[in-house]
C-alpha cells in the first residue's frame, strides 16, 4: 500500500521551509518574558523593603522583651502592652475556620464534582460560589453582624455583658468568609484527578464512595490541603469583618486563659484589631510595638503557609511513591 503524502503547493512549502530554517530571535516572546521577570523582581523588591522596614522597627521589642510582649494583655503604656488577647482571639477564630469550614467546604466540593448532575441548577450554584469568593470581606462582616451576633445574643453567660459580640460570632463570620475559597480549591483539585483512576477503580468493582474515599481524595489531597490552609491564613488576617461583628480592645472578660471554652461567649479581639489599635496610638514609642505585632501576625500566617507546603509535598510524595 502506498503511503499517502500531503500535497503542498510550492508557495506553501517554501513558507514552511523558511519558517523552519529561519534563525534569529523571537523578539515578541523575549519582551514578554522579560516583562514578566521584571514585574516579579519589582514585586519582590517592594516586599523586601517592607519586610526590612517592619523588622528593623520591631527589633527592639523582639529582642528586649518578646516574652512579656506575647504574654501581656493590651495596656495603655507602650512598654507594658502585649498581644496575648489578640493571639488568643486569632487562635479561636482559626479553630472555628478549621472545624466548620474545612469539612463543609470539602464535602460540598465532593458533592458538586462527584454526585451533582450537570444541569442549570448546579452551574448556577458554581457561578455563585465563585462570585462569593470575590465579595469584599466587609460584606461578610455585615452578614455576621446581622445573623451570628443576633443568634448568639445571650447564648453564653450574661446577656448584658456579651450582647452577641463574642468570639464565637467572629469565628463563624470568618468561617463563612473562607468557605467559598475552600469549595473552589477543593473542587479544582478533585477535577484534576485523572478519569483513568476512576475508571480503573470502577473496573475492579469498587463502589462510588470507595472510589472517592480510597482514590480521588488521596490523589487530590495536596491541592485540597494547600487551598484550605491558604484560605485559613487569609481569614486570620482579616480585620474589617471583625470590626463590624464587634471586636474590641481593653478588658474583654473574666476568662483569661488561652484554652478556656467559656471565653467563646465573651467580648473578643484578634491580631488584626490589635495592630489597627496600636497603629492609631500617638507617639513614636508605639511604632516598635506596632511593628512587632505585625511581625508576629506575619509569622502566624507564614507558619500556616509552611504547614500547607509541607503537607502538599508529603502527600505528593506518597502519591508518587
Amino acid at each position: 500500500m502506498a503511503v499517502m503524502q500531503p500535497i503542498l503547493d510550492k508557495k506553501t512549502s517554501d513558507r514552511v521551509r523558511d519558517q523552519v530554517e529561519r534563525g534569529g530571535v523571537d523578539w515578541a516572546s523575549a519582551v514578554f518574558k522579560w516583562s514578566l521577570i521584571s514585574t516579579l523582581l519589582f514585586a519582590l523588591l517592594v516586599l523586601g523593603v517592607l519586610l526590612h522596614d517592619v523588622i528593623t522597627k520591631s527589633w527592639p521589642v523582639l529582642t528586649d522583651h518578646l516574652g512579656t510582649f506575647l504574654a501581656n494583655p493590651t495596656r495603655t503604656s507602650a512598654d507594658e502592652t502585649g498581644v496575648f488577647q489578640g493571639l488568643r482571639g486569632t487562635f479561636w477564630i482559626g479553630v472555628f475556620v478549621i472545624v466548620f469550614t474545612f469539612p463543609t467546604g470539602i464535602a460540598a466540593a465532593v458533592y458538586l464534582e462527584e454526585y451533582a448532575p450537570d444541569n442549570r441548577l448546579t452551574r448556577f450554584i458554581n457561578v455563585n460560589i465563585r462570585n462569593l469568593a470575590g465579595v469584599p470581606s466587609v460584606v461578610y462582616g455585615i452578614l455576621g453582624l446581622t445573623i451570628f451576633v443576633g443568634l448568639l445574643n445571650g447564648v453564653y453567660g450574661d446577656v448584658a455583658f456579651s450582647r452577641g459580640n463574642t468570639t464565637a460570632a467572629g469565628g463563624l463570620t470568618l468561617a463563612v468568609l473562607a468557605l467559598p475559597v475552600v469549595i473552589i480549591t477543593s473542587a479544582e483539585a478533585i477535577r484534576a484527578v485523572p478519569s483513568s483512576l476512576r475508571e480503573a477503580a470502577y473496573g475492579v468493582g469498587a463502589t462510588k464512595w470507595e472510589v472517592i474515599k480510597s482514590h480521588i481524595l488521596p490523589y487530590a489531597a495536596p491541592g485540597i490541603l494547600t487551598g484550605t490552609l491558604l484560605s485559613l491564613a487569609r481569614a486570620l488576617g482579616e480585620a474589617a469583618p471583625l470590626i463590624l461583628v464587634g471586636a474590641v480592645q481593653g478588658k474583654l472578660g473574666p476568662r483569661t486563659g488561652f484554652f478556656e471554652l467559656q471565653q467563646l461567649g465573651e467580648k473578643f479581639t484578634a491580631m488584626p484589631i490589635v495592630i489597627t489599635d496600636l497603629a492609631k496610638q500617638p507617639g513614636d514609642d508605639w511604632i516598635p510595638v506596632t511593628s512587632a505585632a505585625i511581625v508576629i501576625l506575619l509569622l502566624v500566617v507564614l507558619s500556616f503557609n509552611a504547614v500547607a507546603v509541607y503537607l502538599r509535598n508529603r502527600f505528593e510524595a506518597k502519591r508518587e511513591g
